[in-house]
């Protein structure tokens, strides 16, 4: 059974970290491509960050720049999402998501393989 499990969110207060991770099972996700993506009340789904099957291109969304960064742990067929400096604006549902061969771009209607979600509140 392909599943993705997300783990790692919570409540944070402005300025602080956190490290969501999205470990894959029956499927080997280390030749995928993966993104993490969000949602906030009332929003649209959005792509935060992705990353391409070869694990050499990243992409991420202009808001995260220099905060948010994507990592594959290949030994756990895993991926991480670390953020570091977060804002109320970053409050939301993240999802990660799978898919092959890489999307053209960095967005959820292009991925097919999808995890149930974490929360991510950041709020003093």
């Amino acid at each position: 059974q392909v599943q993705l499990v997300e783990s790692g969110g919570g409540l944070v207060q402005p300025g602080g970290s956190l490290s969501l991770s999205c470990v894959a099972s029956g499927f080997t996700m280390n030749w995928w491509a993966v993104g993490w993506f969000r949602q906030a009340p009332g929003r649209e789904r959005e792509g935060v960050s992705c990353l391409n099957s070869g694990s050499d291109r990243t992409y991420y969304t202009d808001s995260v720049k220099g905060r948010f960064t994507i990592s594959r742990d290949f030994a756990k067929n895993a991926v991480h999402l670390r953020m570091n400096d977060l804002k109320p604006e970053d409050t939301g549902t993240y999802y990660c998501a799978a898919a092959v061969p890489t999307p053209d771009a960095c967005r959820p209607n292009l991925y097919d393989t999808w995890g149930q979600g974490t929360q991510v509140t950041v709020s003093s």
